[in-house]
């Protein structure tokens, strides 16, 4: 079976036929990358600090929320910006 996938260009700079197996090893591979470079969040202050006033914020009713149907309208524009360019 081979399926056909958009990689991201800073993955592999092409679009490409391969193999289940072989797309499976490679976005395995990507996936332990990235959680390798990224897996020291909790440790950053700057970044708990954001989070907790994030929170504090959506606790406290002051946050700006989006209902469902909000977030399916800003997202059909957005698509709809991008195909239009």
């Amino acid at each position: 079976m081979l399926i056909t996938l958009t990689i991201p260009v800073h993955l592999l700079q092409t679009t490409m036929c391969m193999k289940t197996e072989e797309l499976k090893q490679k976005l395995h591979r990507y996936i332990e990358t990235e959680i390798e470079e990224t897996g020291d969040w909790w440790n950053d202050e700057a970044f708990v600090a954001t989070l907790e006033q994030r929170e504090a914020t959506y606790l406290n009713g002051t946050a700006k929320t989006y209902s469902v149907e909000e977030s399916v309208s800003r997202a059909k524009a957005a698509v709809k910006k991008v195909k239009s360019k």
